[in-house]
Parts: structure tokens; C-alpha cells; sequence
């Protein structure tokens, strides 16, 4: 007995290191994933989303793209399961599968385990591929997507597949969208008139699925069908010589009512197109995988819930885990710079500058520690005696991450708010390094209405509604998408508007 037990306990230590779960990080080209998972299954997990976006490329015709800076990728924290993913999302989550954070320099996923040994994606999965198509899509096109294209087009890329020769298939038949296209009171029920001119959109339609469903089924029917080769393309060229969504879809697609019966009989057809993208037509390039040291695993928790965005009441709460784990870890500068991030989120920016600072004098490549330094100093500007002093030690801080990391958008997002938060006017090189900083993140809404307005107040109209129309169609929008419709409205009736009273502009409720 003791034989075979000991037989048994050798054969567990001689397994395979990568049938073994434990904090891992994937660093690819345009994603850092984090898991706690064996090696195989991040590797193809992250693999699967570099597929992904060489997929979306080569179909839009984005391929030249260069690549984010190291600091500007998609973060993908995989949790535990559902339950943990809404836990962290907080207030509305009853249905939150998973959920993505566009913003400058710190775009973030969360979604629970995903299971990559199958071809089709998991409905966890298909909520990070939707979410990453909106981020593309805005990424490589600075037209303002009418809502059903940009809804249709997520959910066209997301029904995709990855079948285990590298392939990639895009286009899939969206079965998670099946029931509502065919059951009465939903998705069939919704006539595309209404998804082209969004006036005629009927004002008790409650819930988004079916909208989602319908927009996905028409953006399917016109890639797809030949006798409609071409029509979207005229659509959206039709856009953007300034005609409504109306003027474009009857001057592209003829009579609706017609429209709308062609859709229909197309989703009643017994087998569907799809793209079926070869190995040799997707290039992703090398994924590394490194093992977290034993800090950067103990502060896991407290990092995933920073990186999410905590109140000043959850940040104090947080605030003593992080400092155990630091004490237990006082030379891990990964540990230090996420120490100085709970820091900083609870108030405490002198205690946060003490941490970046000694982050940075064991890592100075730590990108993260840079940030935290920045901020903390930046907020102590504010309220410093000598705030002209301050901000520009402030600025020395984020000009040191500039030098490491070029394409890194903070840096020139802080610049700029240095000279607006004192009061002054913010020099031309401030300007267009809030826009350089646009072009690195155009994902991030609320960079690009800090834009909008910095170009309004130099009366440079056109090129503000420019900066401002993505925000202003972004379907996921809410608030800012309202404010960012009323200014363009001002901006029709008053070209020479200076953006003042705009804090006094009543938005309406957020878009939910």
C-alpha cells in the first residue's frame, strides 16, 4: 500500500507543469491577459484574441495598423467564474457576463474562466470579442458609426470561431441572437426602418436585445447577399457626404418595406455565408507567457479591483490588504506600484509617491509606477502653495515615462491638463499632444470631448465635431454621448460658439 501510494505522489510530482494552474501573464501584440490557469490554455486563450484581431484586419482592410504601445493594449483579467465578474462590476449586474473599460493608457476586460478547447466561443467569450470589435472598430475609423452598424458589426465579428488548424471564422450564425429573430415580440418585430432612421424608433421598445439581433441580421444579409453587393459600402459613403442614416439607406437600399422582406427571407434560408479565414491569411506574432513572482499573485485581488475603480470607501477598505501584501513583499516593485495605486485611490498621495518611488529605484522600466508618481503629484498640485512649482514638478515626473514610452497617452493628457487646471491657456504643444494622445487612445470618449472643447474655445469648430461625432453615435455612449450631441447642435446653429455655459447644458438621463 505504501508502495502505490508512493507511486501515485511521484506520478503527480512528474506531471506536466502545465496542467497546473497558478497566476500567469500573456504578453502578445495588442493584449496582456492575466489568469490564474495553466500555461496551455492562457497561451490559447491570448492566441485566440491576437487571431481574432488580425481577422477584423484583414476584413476592414486595417492590416498596415501599427501596433498599441506596450502601455495602450487591452488588459484581460480572467476571474473565477460569473459570480466574481459581477462582484466587481457593482450596481446593475444581474446580467453582466463580463465587461470591458475603454480608457487612455489602462484599457481593461474582466470575464470569468473561458474554455479554450473548443471551437465555438463561450458566451463569456463572445461579451470580450463583442467588446473588443466596438474597440477596434473605433480604433481604425474615425467615422461616427451609426448605432445599428456599430451593434451589427460587434456582433457579426463576435459570432466567430476558432477551429484547432489556426483558422478563424467570422460571421457565424449569431445563435445566441436565434430565438429573438424568430419569436414574436422581439428582434422580428423590430423593422429595419427603425434601425435606419433611428426618428422612426418606436419610444416604448423596452430591453436591447432585439435591436442588437436585428442590426446584426441586416449587417449579415448586406455582407453577404450578392444581390446586395455593395450597398453598404454606398451607405456609409453616403454618410459621410453629410446625408442622415434615412437618405443613405433609401439612396443605398431602395424602399424598406422591400428591404425588410429580402431580410426576412434570408434569415429563413437553410444554410448561411460565413468567412473562413485560413492559417496562412492570419499572422499573430509570439505570445509570452511568464509566471507572476509570489507578490504579484498575493496583490492579484487587490490590482484587479484598483485596475476596475473603487470608490473612497471600498479604497480604504482595500488599503489594508495591499499593505500586508507589501509588507510581506517589500522588494517586488510590481508589488510596490500596485501599493501605490491603492494609495493614491485612497487619498494618500504623499504615502503613494513614497511607494512609486520605490517601485521605480528597483524597476525604472516599471511603467505603472511612473503613472501613480504622476497622478499623486499632479493631484498635490492642486492644492499646493506654489502651484506653478508643483504642476511643473508634476510634469517632470510623467516627462520620465515619456522618454521610456513614447506612445504612451498619459503623459501628453497630463501635460495638457497642467497648464488648464492653473488657469491658463494651454500652449500649441500642449494641444497637439492632447491630440497625438487621441490618435493613440480614439476609444477613449471622454479624451476626445477634452479635445472637442480645447478645439471649440480656439474657435476651430469643424475639426472639434470631428474629435466629437464618435462619441456622439457611440451607442454605449450614455451621458457623454448626450453632452457630445447637444454640442454638436450648438455648433450647427452657432458656428462661432466658444463652448462657454456648456456645464449648464441639460443632458437628460443616462443612456442605460
Amino acid at each position: 500500500m505504501r508502495k502505490r501510494l508512493l507511486w501515485v505522489l511521484l506520478a503527480i510530482a512528474a506531471a506536466p507543469a502545465a496542467a497546473r494552474a497558478e497566476w500567469l501573464e500573456a504578453s502578445s501584440a495588442h493584449f496582456v491577459v492575466y489568469a490564474d490557469d495553466s500555461e496551455r490554455d492562457i497561451r490559447t486563450f491570448s492566441q485566440q484574441l491576437e487571431r481574432y484581431h488580425s481577422a477584423m484586419a484583414l476584413l476592414t482592410g486595417a492590416r498596415d495598423a501599427p501596433p498599441p504601445s506596450p502601455s495602450n493594449r487591452v488588459t484581460v483579467f480572467v476571474v473565477s467564474n460569473q459570480a466574481q465578474v459581477r462582484k466587481l462590476y457593482g450596481e446593475g449586474s444581474r446580467y453582466v457576463g463580463g465587461f470591458y473599460m475603454p480608457r487612455a493608457g489602462a484599457s481593461a476586460a474582466i470575464v470569468p474562466r473561458v474554455a479554450t478547447g473548443t471551437a465555438k466561443p463561450a458566451p463569456s467569450m463572445l461579451v470580450l470579442l463583442h467588446e473588443y470589435a466596438h474597440h477596434f472598430m473605433i480604433s481604425t475609423s474615425a467615422f461616427p458609426m451609426p448605432r445599428w452598424y456599430s451593434e451589427g458589426g460587434a456582433e457579426f465579428f463576435a459570432s466567430a470561431g476558432f477551429p484547432s488548424d489556426g483558422a478563424v471564422e467570422i460571421g457565424r450564425p449569431a445563435m445566441h441572437r436565434a430565438a429573438e429573430l424568430l419569436l414574436p415580440g422581439f428582434a422580428r418585430d423590430v423593422p429595419v426602418a427603425e434601425l435606419l432612421d433611428p426618428a422612426a424608433r418606436r419610444r416604448d421598445r423596452t430591453g436591447y436585445d432585439a435591436f442588437y439581433g436585428k442590426s446584426w441580421a441586416l449587417f449579415h444579409y448586406l455582407t453577404f447577399d450578392k444581390a446586395r453587393d455593395g450597398q453598404m459600402l454606398r451607405y456609409l459613403q453616403g454618410m459621410q457626404q453629410g446625408k442622415s442614416s434615412r437618405e443613405a439607406g433609401l439612396a443605398a437600399f431602395g424602399d424598406f418595406d422591400q428591404l425588410e422582406r429580402d431580410l426576412n427571407s434570408y434569415l429563413h434560408k437553410s444554410r448561411t455565408m460565413m468567412f473562413n479565414l485560413k492559417p496562412d491569411m492570419i499572422a499573430i506574432g509570439p505570445v509570452e507567457v511568464r509566471r507572476l513572482t509570489a507578490g504579484e499573485a498575493a496583490m492579484m485581488a487587490v490590482r484587479v479591483q484598483s485596475h476596475r475603480g473603487v470608490t473612497a470607501e471600498k479604497a480604504r477598505a482595500l488599503l489594508p490588504e495591499a499593505r500586508a501584501v507589501a509588507l510581506r513583499f517589500p522588494e517586488d516593485p510590481a508589488v510596490l506600484a500596485s501599493l501605490a495605486e491603492a494609495e493614491h485611490d485612497a487619498g494618500n498621495d504623499a504615502e503613494a509617491i513614497v511607494a512609486a518611488d520605490a517601485a521605480i529605484a528597483r524597476n525604472p522600466a516599471l511603467a505603472s509606477a511612473h503613472v501613480q508618481k504622476g497622478m499623486s503629484l499632479f493631484r498635490q498640485a492642486a492644492t499646493a502653495t506654489d502651484r506653478t512649482a508643483a504642476y511643473s514638478k508634476a510634469r517632470v515626473a510623467f516627462a520620465v515615462l515619456n522618454r521610456r514610452e513614447p506612445d504612451h497617452p498619459l503623459p501628453l493628457i497630463y501635460y495638457y491638463r497642467s497648464f488648464v487646471e492653473q488657469g491658463l491657456a494651454p500652449p500649441d504643444l500642449a494641444l497637439h499632444g492632447l491630440a497625438r494622445a487621441v490618435e493613440m487612445a480614439p476609444f477613449d470618449l471622454g479624451l476626445r470631448m477634452t479635445l472637442g472643447m480645447a478645439l471649440i474655445r480656439r474657435h476651430e469648430g469643424e475639426t472639434a465635431k470631428r474629435a466629437i461625432a464618435p462619441v456622439a453615435y457611440n451607442p454605449h455612449g450614455g451621458r457623454l454621448a448626450a453632452i457630445a450631441q447637444t454640442v454638436m447642435a450648438r455648433l450647427d446653429s452657432d458656428p462661432k460658439w466658444d463652448g462657454s455655459g456648456i456645464e449648464t447644458v441639460n443632458t437628460g438621463d443616462d443612456e442605460e
